[in-house]
């Protein structure tokens, strides 16, 4: 199947907010889709463009993968200036009369408390899961460590209180959660060629962008936690169930295949991002399952 090309698709005037490159909205096949085209690099300033479609991309296909609801993405093309740019195209998931509202506006309605609707500390983020009223705290937490593990898996720096939340019905006031969606902060995206080979020759630099970085958005005393040190201490009842849910759902040959048939992507792209996933998982998910199910064991 040739890759989409959007260019000239019917535009929409509904607006996108989020920093990460710009945004239009287009018609493709009958439905509405944000195109996200690529912000320049802030970190590597060598490279022309930052991989954050791809990461977009691949990060959601992944969730879908795990049975987690995410948004429909896809991998295209749209010219600007005669130049062309890849893009990802995000379905979205909001319609006339339900809109989406995030974690930190929930946050925000807690009038009594004095923490910042958009402060990532972790006890008031699962504060505001048994303090809120909306929506069953069971499901909410639930939602919030599956992401915690898939992110770990797919290394995402970003998974603020900003980019995760609900679907709004202003009509009947009913509150759901909505898909997963802003998976663009993952899978290395300012990683060049240069970086991509340390990893496969340098045991050391391989090790560093599993172990060190990248970092949850979420903190605990105000640090950012690393995905190995949190999941692997199995200090959090809610995290282990989470553990033990999604990592038999992760099926990595379904993660090669998706790998395999992404366009536009080089070989040495394919080879690195398989190379951290499968790492990724055995040395932060697998080995964090293992020791949980010893210690499940010697406790009877």
């Amino acid at each position: 199947m040739p890759p989409i090309d959007f260019t000239g698709l019917q535009k929409r005037n509904k607006m996108y907010a989020g920093a990460n490159g710009n945004k239009i909205s287009v018609i493709y096949e009958g439905e509405q889709y944000m195109l996200k085209f690529p912000p320049a690099p802030t970190k590597n300033k060598d490279m022309s463009y930052s991989n954050s479609c791809f990461s977009e991309y691949l990060g959601c296909q992944i969730y879908e993968i795990a049975g987690v609801p995410v948004q429909k993405t896809l991998l295209g093309a749209f010219t600007v200036k005669g130049k062309e740019k890849i893009v990802a195209a995000c379905r979205d998931f909001t319609r006339p009369g339900v809109v989406l509202q995030d974690f930190g506006s929930l946050k925000n309605q807690m009038i009594d408390s004095e923490r910042s609707g958009y402060g990532t500390e972790l006890s008031d983020i699962q504060n505001t899961f048994e303090e809120q009223a909306v929506i069953d705290s069971r499901i909410l937490s639930e939602r919030f460590w599956d992401m915690f593990i898939i992110d770990a898996l797919i290394g995402n720096w970003d998974r603020h209180n900003g980019n995760w939340g609900f679907l709004y019905n202003t009509v009947t006031d009913a509150m759901e959660l909505a898909p997963v969606y802003d998976c663009g902060s993952s899978l290395y995206p300012q990683a060049d060629e240069n970086i991509m080979e340390s990893v496969f020759l340098d045991e050391k630099a391989r090790n560093y962008r599993i172990y060190e970085i990248p970092t949850s958005a979420i903190m605990i005393n105000g640090k950012r936690i690393k995905y190995f040190d949190f999941i692997s201490s199995l200090q959090n009842k809610d995290c282990n169930h989470a553990l033990m849910r999604i990592v038999p759902r992760i099926d990595m040959e379904s993660i090669r295949e998706l790998i395999k048939s992404t366009p536009f992507i080089s070989e040495l792209q394919k080879k690195f991002y398989w190379l951290m996933l499968t790492e990724r998982k055995e040395k932060i998910l697998d080995f964090s399952l293992e020791a949980l199910e010893r210690k499940n064991h010697y406790m009877g």
